[in-house]
């Protein structure tokens, strides 16, 4: 290696290995520290002493790394493992699930976010994160709707962006970076039915308009890898989709890097009934663009007779196995293979991570309503603490933990505890209603002289193979609720989830909702910090709440129909037993403040290609303190050549007011700005008139109309 350049280092290694030391780069085994799929690799340590695996996922820390990587040098080859773990929303300090966070519409608290993930990883001895999930999804049945940015392709694309570079900074070798891993390629959340793992079946053009953006944008920000989906596409497996992996991902989009499948899903193509045998499913796949089979090992087992027959040309195994040597060396894995396991391991976050995912927490918080302005609540008085969630420091953590440990977290009593006098009862079970529990319940809230009741989704509701087709709170919560209210004592209601509920009952009922979906490591203390206001709210939804699940999927982006909505008219486009709208619309959320918003202006009613124009409105703060507020830019493009979505984002500003301030806040809109896919596909940017709206929801905005010119001048 001393004085050869990468490429001439990896081509003469190439040249010496044979063709089944090269399917095992190809082959991504498991190791026991956790269990994320079915299927367990047997003989994982023999493997890795025979040069058969390229790298394992499911084991951290230093000593464990070390002494599986020990076994790689030792192999014929000594070519060294990449070990990769499903670190979504933290590793060792856990923040808000990934949904939750979006709500901050903070890119560089998300950012940072991803940073302490990559480094705490890194000291793990990990090289590789199985992140970030940048699925858009319109359907919360869905479950994994808790790994995703909602959905909105504009904010899922720049928040895509932000958690890539956070995880990978600026060079892949620097010991607190980690590779990411875009997933899953494509399509893979709008399942049929909001089941996981179902069909897909859409348009190139939804493709286009709304899935494939925040993909395009990973890609673009530098991801190194990608994971491909489990379903189809036009019929076709992801994970044997060449016009996926190869025509579009590294032909139109130039990806360089690497593609790697989900947890079995080569040999699943057998199951699709796309492939008859283990080793047509692996042709298929290798065909198609992959270089890494997860789990499976069709890619091991299968490769060198297909090569041998001439099935499957060498050539391309060769590129398939120079992707994944080019990671490693760009790791510095060549240089140093033990450089990030030669150290102590760092079991507890740090005060620093703490105080991140504390940060992180309070802003992910969305507050839904506060009638009366019954929040924030004085620290002075007798408050119940209610509900099966109010005490439960694992379910605080959400789905997908990593390494974090539910011993270190603090619960919602832990919060409430070190600043107020409270009581507690659970009231009930999770979905198990209890007569004494319930006793207990109403006992405390009618001593009290408010209550805050704590209800929604055990971390097992949500997440991968979680999808519900109820997604109101438990009935037994339900009933929970309603003798707590019948107590008439004032009552907060704070819920948590890993997707948006169905809360129509509680909105009716319950005077002030503050939803808390799940925080996190620091969760119990940021959420007493918004409840007693040390802290206000500033979240904003990234994913409507639905009136109805009847209402599945649904989007506040959706396009005119030839029969729009109108209530006097029975043949338009609505529902007989419900409106058309969501409960809490996409872009809501509110604060411990009031503003006014002046009217939307436009610095010309004329654009001309290649001029911005800059759109404007004035807010004022009527509150006697400081308060923050997040406001939104909309753009609908009137007529065009393909249909347009009604609204679709474009911009948002946070801005914090002081008392009784007003200030103009303005936006640039661009030609990009007014892009869409074309009749071709391709972006394209019409004449015409458009219109720019301005609000803090996508359901409360301001308007004004302008006119993009055909030429300039």
């Amino acid at each position: 290696m001393a004085g050869m350049s990468k490429d001439a280092f990896l081509h003469e290694l190439l040249g010496r290995m044979s063709v089944e030391e090269m399917a095992g780069q190809l082959n991504l085994l498991t190791g026991a520290m956790d269990a994320t799929g079915m299927k367990h690799s047997d003989d994982l340590e023999a493997k890795i002493r025979a040069g058969h695996c390229g790298a394992v996922l499911n084991v951290y820390t230093p000593a464990a790394t070390r002494a599986l990587q020990e076994l790689a040098l030792a192999s014929p080859l000594g070519i060294p493992l990449i070990f990769g773990y499903d670190v979504i929303h933290g590793h060792r300090t856990i923040y808000p699930i990934p949904l939750g966070l979006s709500c901050s519409w903070n890119l560089d608290l998300i950012g940072r976010c991803a940073r302490m993930a990559a480094a705490e990883s890194a000291a793990d001895g990990l090289h590789w994160v199985y992140s970030p999930m940048v699925d858009i999804s319109q359907d919360p049945r869905w479950g994994r709707v808790a790994e995703g940015a909602g959905e909105d392709p504009w904010l899922g694309a720049q928040i895509a962006v932000a958690m890539v570079r956070g995880y990978q900074g600026n060079d892949l070798a620097d010991p607190t970076s980690v590779l990411a891993c875009v997933k899953h390629f494509a399509l893979y959340g709008a399942p049929m039915g909001g089941r996981d793992y179902h069909t897909v079946d859409m348009s190139r053009r939804e493709m286009e308009d709304t899935y494939f953006p925040p993909y395009r944008a990973a890609i673009d920000a530098g991801a190194r890898t990608v994971m491909t989906a489990f379903n189809d596409i036009d019929g076709i497996p992801a994970s044997a989709n060449r016009w996926l992996l190869t025509e579009l991902l590294r032909g139109q989009w130039g990806f360089q890097g690497w593609i790697v499948t989900d947890y079995t899903a080569v040999t699943e193509m057998k199951n699709h009934g796309t492939a008859a045998t283990d080793a047509d499913a692996a042709r298929q796949s290798l065909e198609a663009g992959v270089d890494m089979d997860m789990v499976s090992e069709a890619f091991l087992s299968e490769l060198p007779a297909l090569v041998k027959s001439g099935a499957v040309r060498e050539e391309q195994l060769d590129a398939a196995v120079l992707r994944v040597l080019e990671t490693k060396w760009d790791l510095g894995l060549f240089r140093d293979p033990l450089a990030r396991c030669n150290h102590e391991p760092v079991i507890h976050s740090t005060a620093e991570n703490r105080s991140l995912a504390r940060e992180a927490a309070r802003e992910s918080m969305v507050l839904l309503k506060n009638e009366g302005e019954i929040l924030p609540l004085s620290k002075h008085q007798n408050i119940a603490l209610i509900g099966p969630l109010a005490d439960s420091r694992r379910d605080m953590l959400g789905c997908w933990i990593a390494a974090g440990d539910e011993s270190l977290a603090a619960s919602p009593l832990d919060g409430f505890r070190e600043v107020a006098t409270v009581v507690h009862a659970q009231g009930c079970g999770i979905s198990e209603a209890n007569e004494d529990l319930l006793a207990d319940a109403i006992r405390a809230a009618t001593q009290a002289d408010v209550v805050v009741l704590v209800l929604g989704e055990n971390w097992q509701m949500n997440g991968e193979a979680a999808s519900r087709t109820d997604i109101r709170l438990p009935q037994c919560q339900r009933e929970l609720a309603k003798h707590i209210l019948q107590t008439g004592k004032p009552c907060v209601l704070v819920t948590m989830s890993g997707r948006p509920l169905e809360l129509t009952w509680e909105n009716s009922q319950f005077p002030a909702i503050l939803h808390a979906w799940a925080l996190g490591t620091e969760g119990g203390h940021a959420l007493a910090e918004v409840i007693f206001g040390d802290a206000a709210p500033v979240g904003k939804l990234t994913m409507g709440f639905p009136r109805s699940v009847g209402q599945l999927p649904m989007t506040y982006r959706e396009k005119p129909t030839g029969r729009p909505f109108n209530a006097t008219e029975k043949y338009s486009s609505k529902y007989l037993d419900a409106p058309n709208d969501a409960l809490y619309p996409f872009g809501h959320g509110l604060t411990y403040a009031a503003f006014d918003y002046g009217p939307v202006t436009a610095s010309c009613t004329e654009m001309k290609p290649g001029e911005p124009i800059t759109v404007s409105a004035e807010i004022t703060n009527r509150t006697g303190h400081p308060a923050t507020e997040t406001l939104q830019l909309y753009v609908r493009d009137l007529v065009a050549s393909v249909t347009r979505p009604l609204k679709e984002l474009r911009g948002f500003q946070r801005i914090t007011l002081d008392a009784g301030e007003s200030k103009v806040v303005s936006f640039q809109l661009t030609d990009a700005d007014l892009a869409f896919p074309g009749p071709d596909y391709q972006p394209l940017t019409e004449p015409g008139d458009f219109v720019a709206m301005v609000g803090p929801s996508s359901a409360s905005v301001g308007c004004v109309r302008f006119t993009r010119t055909a030429i300039n001048g």
